[in-house]
């Protein structure tokens, strides 16, 4: 084609530079002029009609069934878009090609070539990958948290203390087979040790207008508002009280069987769960029943209403033997000598607890309460072990974000920032507000603490935050080093990576 080209260029130029002769030669030299200009027309006529004629054949031939190479493909895709148009694709300057007719054919060249391999997407920071069929799905998950914070005033010395920390450090995976079957393993390096978090394997299907999952392995709780979303879901720098102390003696992790139901306006699930699977396989492990539903009432755009309900039944097995001893954070998670303590507690045969949720949002201000209560049962004939917590938080965001609340699950979750400062956006700024209270009470030793914390988060964009927390705490200890009335300030500063 590109020879016809040519051929018909430089007849056309044989007949540019014959034109201006014909005024300055003879009769029998202008009829043979004549006769040659003719004779080339014709030669040109018949090579515009030969190269229509191919080009035309081309432009008629299927992407589809094209046995050509990825040049040749993308070529012929142009030409497929533009069928209707007299101008060919390529024939574009690369900087005045249409960008609809660019954008389609790099698609559908993409799309031919990951016929049989690999589709990708990149979403929350990592590359997700999908099966040409769509059957599996397979992603890359981790979170990188890392917290400073310094204490002061304070009547220890002890206590007086900057200390550094990782909150988390954890890598993981998780991924699905068909659009049923599911999968999550994550592992955390925080605390220089290696522990298997999340592991599970889970079957999910929809029945009308409601959906269920059903998981099983080793899982978080689904426990208080707070208690339920992962350590980078809370807005402080560590959960409240209620979800560190009304909890299972096992902890936030035990290898269970868990079925959700969940619809339009909220969720339930139901837990049967053992100890967490780094646990003694010696012995009985400690078993727990544990339940949860959120309601929210009000549901739009820019407002929710959420209610929520949660309780649990612990049977301890004798090989601790029943331990219950509490050591609950109050004043940041890294400073180990502030805590409010109950000292050593032994003989627990079981704990039953149970709590409330009542909050929401409107635009960009929110709030949330909870309440919760653990009574432990003892053996000897002695009173119950009880604690009591409560909690009482604010936030709002002067960028205009909504507050990251997540419906399907009843919890705080990533934010979804507006302008990201990657993008030249402020990102998201949050100011908040929390008062706590936590009583240990039944025991020689009880005890009790309060908190008051004002803060900031900065969301760089929905993966990366910085947070910054003051905290003017008091406890009432009754054993342990730090007894007696105390007070004091911390200061805690924190930068998370989610993934």
């Amino acid at each position: 084609m590109m020879k016809m080209t040519f051929l018909a260029g430089a007849a056309l130029s044989s007949l540019l530079v014959a034109t201006p002769a014909l005024a300055q030669t003879t009769p029998s030299d202008q009829a043979e002029l004549v006769k040659l200009l003719k004779a080339q027309a014709e030669e040109i006529a018949a090579l515009r009609a030969r190269l229509d004629k191919i080009e035309g054949a081309q432009a008629s031939t299927p992407v589809a069934h094209a046995a050509a190479a990825p040049v040749d493909q993308a070529r012929q895709v142009k030409r497929t878009n533009v069928a209707n148009d007299e101008t060919v694709a390529d024939s574009f300057a690369p900087q005045l090609a249409p960008t609809d007719l660019v954008d389609q054919s790099v698609a559908q060249v993409r799309a031919a070539a990951n016929a049989s391999n690999v589709t990708t997407e990149w979403r929350g920071g990592l590359p997700i990958f999908r099966s040409a069929d769509g059957k599996f799905l397979f992603k890359m998950r981790g979170r990188i948290i890392n917290h400073v914070s310094s204490t002061f005033g304070s009547n220890y010395d002890a206590r007086n203390i900057t200390t550094t920390g990782a909150r988390a450090l954890r890598i993981g995976i998780e991924g699905a087979v068909g659009p049923h079957f599911f999968y999550q393993f994550e592992n955390d390096f925080a605390d220089n040790t290696s522990d298997v978090g999340t592991m599970f394997v889970g079957w999910r299907n929809d029945i009308g207008k409601l959906s269920y999952d059903v998981r099983f392995g080793n899982m978080f709780n689904d426990r208080s508002f707070e208690g339920s979303g992962g350590s980078d879901a809370p807005p402080f720098l560590e959960r409240n009280v209620v979800a560190t102390s009304i909890i299972p003696q096992r902890g936030f992790y035990g290898i269970a069987l868990m079925p959700r139901l969940f619809w339009k306006t909220g969720h339930a699930s139901v837990t049967i769960s053992g100890d967490s699977v780094d646990a003694s396989q010696a012995m009985n492990d400690n078993r727990t029943v544990l339940g949860r539903v959120h309601w929210n009432p009000i549901k739009t755009d820019r407002a929710i209403l959420h209610v929520g309900l949660w309780g649990f039944d612990e049977a301890l097995s004798s090989r601790s033997p029943g331990t219950l001893t509490r050591n609950t954070v109050i004043g940041g998670r890294f400073n180990g000598n502030l805590r409010v303590q109950t000292g050593t507690l032994t003989g627990g045969t079981g704990t039953t607890g149970y709590g409330a949720e009542l909050g929401g949002y409107v635009g960009s201000l929110w709030v949330m309460g909870e309440a919760g209560q653990r009574v432990a049962r003892l053996n000897g004939g002695r009173p119950d072990f009880e604690s009591k917590a409560w909690s009482l938080s604010t936030g709002f965001f002067v960028t205009g974000d909504l507050p990251p609340y997540n419906p399907r699950l009843g919890t705080f979750a990533q934010p979804r920032v507006l302008r990201p400062v990657f993008d030249g956006g402020p990102g998201a700024i949050e100011l908040l507000a929390r008062y706590e209270s936590i009583d240990y009470s039944g025991i020689p030793n009880a005890t009790k603490g309060t908190a008051a914390t004002v803060g900031t988060n900065w969301y760089l964009d929905s993966i990366i935050r910085l947070q910054l927390n003051l905290i003017s705490w008091k406890t009432n200890n009754r054993a342990g080093s730090f007894t007696g009335k105390d007070s004091g300030q911390t200061v805690s500063a924190g930068f998370g990576v989610t993934f």
